[in-house]
């Protein structure tokens, strides 16, 4: 595994476990191969991604068709996502009110670099092109509570549905 993102990963578990709470309804979006869901092993954690294994399989913008639930998280996560497809309404559709998001991509000005580092093998590659990178200190969808920089490269942002 790239170094990079190996490190960045144990970071975000890291701040997801600090984010979880006892009792939270919890949904991972984009989760993969499901590494977060067994490392934070929360009775409630419920995963969502295009390919199993997941508790739901398909596009998140599809969410009705899967049969998810609206309204029903406490708290969703979705790393390294919302870069590749425009979930935020979904999203806030799916969060409870008060629910909060857990989000990370790539700092829309610094994606070439982030692409450097990809062609390096310093960190993962890309799984499709990053067509909706957006800065998010300028989403409407969802109300910031915290948004910051990881390395100039990444911003990570805790969201909140009013």
């Amino acid at each position: 595994m790239a170094i990079l993102s190996d490190y960045a990963r144990r970071r975000k578990l890291e701040r997801a476990r600090e984010l979880v709470r006892p009792g939270d309804a919890v949904l991972e979006i984009g989760a993969g191969d499901g590494r977060f869901a067994r490392e934070l092993s929360h009775p409630n954690y419920r995963t969502l991604d295009l390919r199993g294994p997941a508790d739901w399989v398909g596009d998140v913008r599809r969410w009705r068709d899967l049969g998810v639930p609206a309204a029903s998280f406490d708290l969703i996560l979705a790393f390294e996502v919302l870069e590749h497809v425009d979930a935020w309404e979904a999203i806030r559709d799916l969060l409870k009110p008060g629910g909060r998001l857990f989000a990370t991509s790539p700092a829309p000005r610094w994606d070439r670099a982030c692409a450097a580092l990809e062609a390096a093998g310093l960190s993962q590659r890309r799984t499709s092109p990053h067509d909706h990178l957006v800065d998010f200190a300028a989403v409407t969808a969802l109300e910031p509570v915290r948004v910051e920089r990881f390395w100039l490269l990444s911003q990570w942002g805790l969201f909140r549905r009013a």
